[in-house]
C-alpha cells in the first residue's frame, strides 16, 4: 500500500475523501478529474496521449490495468465472491459474471445472480461506484450500468448478426471473444472510459427531482461513433454519412459522442482543429433540448454548448468560440446562409437528426438551396430538357446539382426509418 502522507492518519483520511469522492460522482469522473485533497490535486489516471507528445505517451505507460478472478467484495458475507473485476490504478471498473455451455449456465444465470445474490448496498456495487457490470457466457454479452436488485435493468452488448440480435459465429474462437480481444484492450478501454462513460443527471420537469444515470455505450454505438471518426480523420471534408440507428436504441447518445468528438478531432499536427464548429440539427423542439441536455452533459466545458436560430446567432456563438451550435431544420437555411458566405473559408461539421423527415419538408429545401453556391443555382435554371434522353434524366441531373453539397461542410445524417428520398 503507498503511503500519501507521514502517518497513517493522514493516509486513511485520504483515502476516505477518495472514498466519498467515488461515491458523490461515481468512478469515471474520479479517473477523469482526478481528487482534491488538503488543498492537493491527486491524479489518479493519466489519458491516452497524441502521438507526438512522448512525456504524455511515458505518463500513459504509467497506468496499471488489471484484473482480479473471484474477488471477494463484502465484510458481511466474505465467502461471497464476483468472477472477475477489472481494475485501473487500483480502482475497479468494471465487474464480471462469467458463464460457459461446460457448466450449462448462460447470461441468464449471471444475471439472475446479479438481481438476487448482488446485494446493491455492497459498496462495489453501489450506483457509479463501477462503470459497469457485465453478464457474459459463450454467446451473448449483456450489461447493466446500475444494479438494482430484481429492478436492474440489463441491455445486450452484442454485435448483431444478420440485421438481428446476438453474435455472429467465430471461427476463431467463441462468439464472445470481442468482448476481450476487442473492447477490453488498453487502447479501447481508455477510449470508452474518457470519451464515452459519463453520468448524466436529468431533472423531472414534473417533481423538480433530479436523477442520476449512469452511460455506457452499446456495442453497435461505440462501433458507429469509432467508424464515423476514423473515416472523418483520413477523408477529405464535404462527405456524406447516413447512419441507419433504429428508435429506442440510444441514437440521441450516439449523437452527442459523435458531435463531441468531432470537436475534439484534430489535425496531423495535434493543434489544429478538423472542424471550426459542429452543428446538430433536429427536427423538433423538445428533442431539440433533450440533445443539448446531452451534450452540456458529455462535454466538461459547458460553455461551448450553444444554440442558434439565426446566421447572427451563429456569427455570435462561433466569436464567442462555441464549438457545438445546436439548432432546429426549420431554422437551418438562415444558418448555412452564413457557412455558405463569409464563412466559407472554415470547415463545419453538420449533425442532422431524424434524416428521413428533414429532408422531407419544405424548410428544408430551404436547407439545399442554401447549401449550394450561387454557381450552382445559376447553373440549375439553364438546364435543358433537349440535352438528355428522357426528362426524367432532366429532372435526376437538376436535382442533384440541386442538393450538391459544399466542400467545407461535412455531413453525418441519422434516421431510424430510411427513405428513397432520405438517400
Amino acid at each position: 500500500r503507498a503511503r500519501i502522507y507521514d502517518s497513517e492518519v493522514n493516509t486513511r483520511k485520504f483515502y476516505e475523501r477518495l472514498r466519498g469522492q467515488i461515491t458523490q460522482r461515481g468512478i469515471v469522473n474520479v479517473l477523469r478529474q482526478g481528487v482534491e485533497h488538503n488543498a492537493t490535486k491527486f491524479i489518479l489516471y493519466f489519458p491516452t496521449p497524441l502521438d507526438a507528445n512522448l512525456q504524455a505517451k511515458a505518463l500513459y505507460e504509467n497506468n496499471r490495468f488489471c484484473c482480479v478472478r473471484q474477488l471477494h467484495y463484502s465484510k458481511q458475507h466474505p465467502e461471497l465472491s464476483i468472477d472477475m473485476v477489472l481494475m485501473l490504478n487500483g480502482l475497479p471498473i468494471i465487474t464480471m459474471e462469467l458463464k460457459n455451455d461446460l457448466s450449462c449456465q448462460t447470461v441468464a444465470d449471471a444475471i439472475h445472480q446479479y438481481r438476487t445474490d448482488r446485494d446493491p448496498k455492497e459498496l462495489l456495487l453501489q450506483k457509479k461506484r463501477c462503470a459497469v457490470h457485465f453478464a457474459v457466457d459463450d454467446n451473448e454479452v449483456i450489461m447493466c450500468t446500475a444494479l438494482n436488485g430484481e429492478a436492474s435493468w440489463f441491455l445486450p452488448f452484442n454485435k448483431g448478426v444478420d440485421d438481428g440480435a446476438g453474435n455472429p459465429v467465430n471461427p476463431n474462437g467463441l462468439k464472445t471473444a470481442y468482448l476481450w480481444e476487442e473492447i477490453l484492450q488498453k487502447a479501447s478501454l481508455s477510449d470508452i472510459l474518457e470519451n464515452f462513460a459519463q453520468v448524466v443527471k436529468e431533472k423531472d420537469e414534473d417533481t423538480g427531482k433530479t436523477k442520476e444515470n449512469v452511460i455506457w455505450p452499446r456495442y453497435h454505438q461505440l462501433e458507429c461513433t469509432r467508424a464515423l471518426l476514423a473515416d472523418t480523420r483520413v477523408s477529405e471534408s464535404g462527405r456524406r454519412y447516413l447512419i441507419q440507428h433504429s428508435a429506442g436504441s440510444g441514437k440521441s447518445n450516439t449523437i452527442t459522442w459523435t458531435a463531441k468528438q468531432l470537436v475534439d478531432l484534430k489535425e496531423a499536427d495535434g493543434i489544429t482543429p478538423h472542424f471550426e464548429s459542429v452543428l446538430v440539427i433536429t427536427d423538433r423542439v423538445v428533442l431539440d433540448k433533450q440533445i443539448r441536455d446531452n451534450l452540456r452533459s458529455f462535454i466538461t466545458k459547458k460553455d461551448i454548448v450553444t444554440w442558434a436560430d439565426d446566421s447572427e446567432a451563429l456569427k455570435e456563438a462561433l466569436n464567442k468560440g462555441k464549438k457545438v451550435i445546436v439548432s432546429t431544420v426549420c431554422k437551418f437555411p438562415f444558418i448555412l446562409q452564413a457557412i455558405g458566405t463569409e464563412l466559407r473559408n472554415k470547415r463545419f461539421a453538420v449533425i442532422i437528426d431524424e434524416a428521413h423527415t428533414a429532408v422531407g419538408n419544405e424548410a428544408a429545401k430551404d436547407l439545399v438551396n442554401a447549401l449550394s453556391t450561387q454557381e450552382d443555382l445559376a447553373q440549375i435554371e439553364d438546364y435543358n430538357p433537349d440535352d438528355y434522353e428522357s426528362p426524367l434524366d432532366a429532372l435526376m441531373a437538376q436535382q442533384q446539382n440541386y442538393r450538391k453539397m459544399m466542400k467545407h461542410i461535412s455531413y453525418f445524417a441519422f434516421t431510424a426509418t430510411p427513405k428513397d428520398k432520405t438517400y
